[in-house]
């Protein structure tokens, strides 16, 4: 290692995290060169050597999407390679192409993209809220035309964990929902830097437990909020347990301790990690993204209990693999959802049911992809008795 005229220097380094350099930690990811301090005589050494070799995924990993109804764009998020791609909805890769390329792509160092898990896109302005659900705490919002590396032109400082947001266009309010602590949060959609919440949905009677995916039935006034299910207090030993998923339903202006309207839950749901939803007012619908389960469920608005979806979009034909996200294009009546396995967002029929061919494919890595679905991961550690490598995401 240069500096150190120590051969096994190396073996004793650990990155630095000192809060002086936020952007070490970034760094290291994006394959930059680094600093570490060798636990034996407290020195500084850049790390610059390549390392005998690297597993890493080099296409997308789509964990996001949106729909733009005003140009008919669709939007991917790259939780992989930390950027956003920008598509025509007609776009229909062809069996025999590798790829279809993005009409443009927003990514690099200025637009601070990390492990943003959500999109919002405004129908008046086409704006771009995107929310970073790792160590950004935050919500930037990119102007309509942005491309490239281009800096966000509005920020806002949120909780730690934020996961996914939607807006109430009626109200000019903008919800956010946490991992944990489980919450909602909700603020003026203008709100940027340090402005606080204008209430927060939390605690005991929520029910609310390691929130993901948020709705709005503007029609109804209520508030959709899904949850994996896994509730502790990290500073309470013993105090973790796992509950069913669930979605929970609030009215719109549910503010603190709100208890639910009503809750889906139970075997029959088949909830397994959802996700992303939508609320169609119109059908008195709900869709529902649900990773684990390989499947797209579609409930009854006004369902509650241990209730079946009316609908289910599943099966090979789908291209559905690991399906992280989804928007409606409600003037075309199309289901677009972005699967986190294969690099892919699939388009299917509003009223899609089964094991349905979606109706485009919009692909960025070879046909038959199988991602390696790396997110955020961390303490990778080695069995030596299986020969395997343990990557917790």
């Amino acid at each position: 290692e240069p500096g150190t005229g120590d051969a096994n220097a190396d073996t004793n380094l650990f990155a630095s995290s000192n809060q002086s350099d936020d952007n070490r930690l970034l760094d290291l990811l994006r394959g930059r060169l680094v600093y570490a301090a060798s636990q034996e005589n407290s020195q500084t050494l850049e790390l610059n050597r390549q390392p005998v070799r690297r597993l890493w995924d080099t296409d997308p990993s789509y964990g996001s999407i949106a729909f733009d109804p005003r140009t008919g764009k669709v939007f991917l998020q790259d939780l992989n390679l930390w950027a956003i791609r920008i598509f025509d909805r007609m776009t229909n890769t062809p069996a025999n192409a590798t790829r279809s390329e993005p009409e443009r792509v927003i990514q690099g160092k200025n637009t601070e993209l990390q492990f943003n898990t959500c999109m919002y896109i405004d129908p008046l302005n086409g704006d771009i809220y995107t929310v970073e659900n790792d160590i950004g705490d935050s919500i930037k919002v990119f102007s309509q035309d942005a491309s490239g590396n281009t800096a966000p032109k509005r920020n806002l400082k949120v909780t730690h964990r934020a996961h996914t947001i939607t807006v109430d266009e009626q109200r000019e309010e903008l919800f956010v929902s946490v991992n944990y602590p489980p919450q909602v949060e909700v603020y003026r959609k203008t709100a940027s830097g340090n402005d606080k919440p204008l209430r927060v949905v939390t605690g005991e009677s929520t029910r609310l437990a390691d929130v993901h995916g948020i709705a709005l039935d503007q029609k109804a006034n209520e508030l959709f909020v899904n949850n994996w299910g896994h509730i502790s207090q990290y500073n309470v030993a013993g105090s973790g347990r796992f509950e069913e998923p669930s979605i929970t339903v609030y009215p719109v202006d549910a503010n603190g301790d709100t208890a639910p309207l009503r809750v889906i839950q139970g075997a029959r749901t088949q909830l397994d990690w959802p996700g992303a939803m939508f609320v169609d007012p119109d059908k008195g619908e709900v869709y529902v993204t649900n990773s684990v389960g390989q499947s797209i469920l579609v409930f009854g608005a006004k369902d509650r209990g241990d209730v079946a979806p009316r609908r289910i979009i599943k099966g090979p034909k789908t291209g559905l693999s690991y399906p992280s996200s989804l928007t409606v294009d409600v003037k075309n009546q199309e289901l677009w959802v972005s699967n986190l396995g294969n690099a892919s967002a699939t388009a299917y029929p509003l009223t899609a049911n089964g094991d349905t061919l979606p109706l485009r494919t919009i692909r960025s890595a070879p046909a038959n992809k199988v991602s390696l679905k790396f997110g955020k991961t961390q303490a990778v550690t080695y069995d030596t008795k299986r020969e395997e490598i343990l990557v917790p995401n």
